[in-house]
């Protein structure tokens, strides 16, 4: 007998397969296994392009950093680590300055 995962709900070991689905009896549950994790977020660059995590990020507009006289400028390279709630909601690592919070609209994938 194979292993089956534990319900991602209550954590429950006596999970049963259904056709393509697997099913909890404790909770009754019902997932597909095969299904790939959702984040719940929806974010997408300035062009409309859906961005994921990792992804290589571009500014296309000059960016002032605050708290600092540091300007990002346009054609500077970042990388995705997280998505956020809020205004910011890409948490990336900016090339030449380190982490930093950005602002979908101003990116496009690269």
């Amino acid at each position: 007998m194979s292993a089956l995962p534990p319900c991602p709900q209550c954590n429950g070991e006596f999970a049963y397969e259904d056709r393509n689905l697997l099913i909890c009896p404790e909770c009754g549950h019902e997932w597909d296994p095969n299904a790939k994790a959702d984040d719940g977020y929806d974010i997408k660059d300035s062009n409309g392009n859906q961005l994921a995590e990792g992804d290589k990020v571009t500014l296309i507009k000059d960016l002032k950093v605050k708290g600092s006289s540091q300007v990002l400028k346009v054609g500077t390279k970042a990388v995705i680590k997280r998505f956020a709630d809020g205004d910011h909601d890409i948490d990336c690592k900016v090339d030449g300055a380190g982490n930093m919070m950005l602002k979908s609209q101003f990116v496009k994938k690269a």
